[in-house]
Parts: C-alpha cells; sequence; structure tokens
C-alpha cells in the first residue's frame, strides 16, 4: 500500500460567518442593499450586470483535520493510473489532506475486497473505488458507508451499488464512440477489439458499445473479440499472436491502455498500417502517442485519468468539509480523440496530467482551442 501525503500544506483559519442572517430573503437583502456587488461594466465588460454580494468569509479550506483517504485499484502498477495518482496527489496538496494507493496487480477482485475491509477497519476518512465487478463491492460498499466512512467509484461503476457518486467515462457511450469510428475506417472484413479482462466493468462495456455500433452500422464488418490479459507484457505477446494467426484482418483496436500499445506495437513491427490494416484504441501511454505520430495508430481516446485521481479526492473532501452536505456526484471525465492531426502538443508537453512528468508546472498553451 502505498502512501501520499501533503507534508508542506497550510491550513488556513475557520471562515468567520459572523452576522450573516441564514434565511434566503434577508440574505438577498443584505446583498441588494450593501453596495458589495461587482458589476461587470467595472471589470471593462459593460454589460451592466451584477449579482447578489457573497459574504465576507476567511480563506479556503478552512482549518480541518488531516483526512485520510484510501483508493482501491484493480491494476495498482498499470501506468495508465500513475496521472490518477498525479492528480490525488495533487488535490490532496491542496486541500490538505492523503491517500493511499492499495488493491490487486492483476484485476483479482477478491484481493480488492481485501484491500477495502483493511481500510474500513483502520476507520479511513474516505474510500475511492474502481468498481470493476457487478456485484464483489457491494457488500463491502455498504459496510463502509455503515461506519460513516464516504464512498465514491471511480474509472468503473455499477448502476445499483450504494457508492455516493462516480468519477470517470461514461464506458459504453465511449465504446459506442469507438464502434462508430471503426466503421468508418473499415469498410468489411475480419475486425479484432482485444480486452485485457474481458467481463471486467472498466472496460467490457467499451466494447459491447462497439459491437453495437458496428451492428448498427449495417456494414460487412465480422468484429471478434480477444482477451489479451492484465499486464503490458502479456498483451503485446498475445496482441502479435493473434495477428500472426490472422494475417488477413482489417483492423485491429483494443478497450483499454495496456493493450491499445500492444497494437500500436504489433503494428510497428509488422508495418500494418502500410498494408491497409486500420487500428485504434483507448489512453495516452507514451508509446500510443508516439504510435500516432508515427502513423502507425489511426487514433486513440483520451478518457483524462488524471481527473479521476483530482476530482474523486475533491468530492471525499468535500463531504468530510460539509459534514455530507455536498460532494459526492457523477463527473464524466470525457471522450476525446487524439490523432495524427492533434498529437504533437501532447507530445510536445510533458505534464502530470498524461503522466510522463513529475514536475508540477503550468503548460503555456495559446492560439484556437480544439473541441475534438
Amino acid at each position: 500500500m502505498t502512501t501520499y501525503d501533503d507534508e508542506g500544506a497550510t491550513n488556513h483559519g475557520t471562515a468567520d460567518a459572523q452576522g450573516i442572517d441564514t434565511g434566503r430573503r434577508s440574505l438577498m437583502q443584505r446583498a441588494l442593499g450593501g453596495g458589495a456587488a461587482l458589476s461587470l461594466g467595472a471589470l471593462g465588460g459593460g454589460l451592466g450586470m451584477a449579482g447578489p454580494a457573497m459574504a465576507a468569509g476567511g480563506d479556503f479550506p478552512p482549518k480541518h483535520p488531516n483526512w485520510r483517504f484510501v483508493f482501491i485499484n484493480h491494476v495498482t502498477t498499470n501506468p495508465f493510473f500513475v496521472p490518477t495518482q498525479y492528480g490525488a496527489k495533487d488535490a490532496c496538496s491542496a486541500f490538505g489532506c492523503s491517500f493511499q494507493w492499495a488493491g490487486s496487480q492483476k484485476s483479482v477482485a477478491s484481493e480488492m475486497v481485501n484491500a477495502m475491509n483493511a481500510a474500513i477497519t483502520s476507520k479511513v476518512d474516505g474510500i475511492a473505488i474502481a468498481l470493476v465487478d457487478q456485484h464483489a463491492f457491494n457488500a463491502p460498499v455498504e459496510r463502509a458507508l455503515e461506519a460513516g466512512i464516504p464512498v465514491v467509484a471511480y474509472n468503473a461503476d455499477v448502476s445499483d451499488n450504494a457508492r455516493l457518486g462516480y468519477v470517470g467515462q461514461d464506458l459504453y457511450l465511449a465504446g459506442k464512440a469507438l464502434g462508430q469510428r471503426i466503421a468508418s475506417l473499415v469498410d468489411s472484413g475480419d475486425v479484432v477489439g482485444f480486452i485485457a479482462t474481458p467481463g471486467q466493468l472498466n472496460i467490457q462495456p467499451r466494447l459491447d458499445g462497439a459491437r453495437d455500433a458496428i451492428k448498427e452500422s449495417g456494414k460487412n464488418i465480422n468484429f471478434h473479440a480477444v482477451a489479451s490479459g492484465p499486464t503490458i507484457n502479456e498483451e503485446f505477446s498475445r496482441i502479435e499472436a493473434y495477428y500472426v494467426g490472422h494475417q488477413d484482418v482489417k483492423g485491429m483496436f483494443a478497450v483499454d491502455a495496456g493493450s491499445t500499445e500492444g497494437v500500436a506495437k504489433t503494428m510497428a513491427k509488422h508495418g500494418l498500417h502500410k498494408k491497409g490494416v486500420r487500428a485504434g484504441g483507448f489512453d495516452m501511454l507514451p508509446g500510443t502517442l508516439d504510435a500516432i505520430k508515427a502513423g502507425d495508430l489511426d487514433f486513440t481516446i483520451d478518457q483524462q485519468p488524471y481527473l479521476q485521481g483530482f476530482y474523486t479526492v475533491s468530492e471525499l473532501f468535500l463531504y468530510k468539509l460539509s459534514g455530507g452536505l455536498t460532494g459526492p456526484a457523477n463527473i464524466n471525465t470525457g471522450l476525446k480523440f487524439v490523432t495524427k492531426d492533434t498529437v504533437d502538443v501532447y507530445l510536445a508537453s510533458k505534464s502530470r496530467f498524461e503522466g510522463n512528468a513529475r514536475d508540477q508546472k503550468i503548460i503555456d498553451r495559446s492560439g484556437p482551442i480544439a473541441t475534438s
């Protein structure tokens, strides 16, 4: 179990709310009559708009305990989650809390349950868990909530689980977007979709969505799902072995980070893009980005893993700070296609946001903002 703590965080003084009438009518009267509202016109906007003034208060956050959160992960050493850990660490640094990284290296649900039970026993202040199994975590989540420990899902979700919120991509819709892109690239023939661990809820919905979108396209595409394994080395060897035995394949795609990088390596090693094979997948591993630049992959899909750490800590922290009045919510961390036309900015910018640099720094950007 890895612990991340913000040793240099400063806890600010408690916000002073003295003299504020809690009634809405009284607050509005004070705001409209107090002369503290700021007109946008004063900022040069010239809109002449003003809103009710906010009551004066102290710095945020107010003084609070060093709340301790635990992330339960299904592949604790997978490089996809490096930016997730950076996001969690940065949020802890901003808010003055800490987190631990625990779970399983190879998607073993029982190991994740054991890690979660240990967190409950040690009375942590909040738990984040990737709900990769339909049923295994229902009882542990309920035990945590009964013990007064808030639980937020990240990266993978189960709709009927009692968790308080979910931070991550809409996985099925992301899969449908993948399938639609496949149908736009391949007219007919055999197409393979690699999945690290079939049935796991962080990636299976993507495969399902891709299959459904290809079917809806009406094209004569034969879509085959193939398990590639939970570790990077396994994925590459199985993907290459599949190609060697199926050299008439028209497209090679993947629904997870490691498999996508494995597809990229196979495509490059055998020069498949020049042979007309199309390829793509998910996430922003360095090998994937390099392959897009080199023309071996057509695209990858960014789901912003940094936000899955930052937003999750934010939700747990706000829950504790507000006594449960605010915090947990469902947050879709998005879907963005990265292609050869847009990959350069990712390759030029080494940052914690993509997990390829440790330094905390501002990434200077100027010019038009891309929307896709």
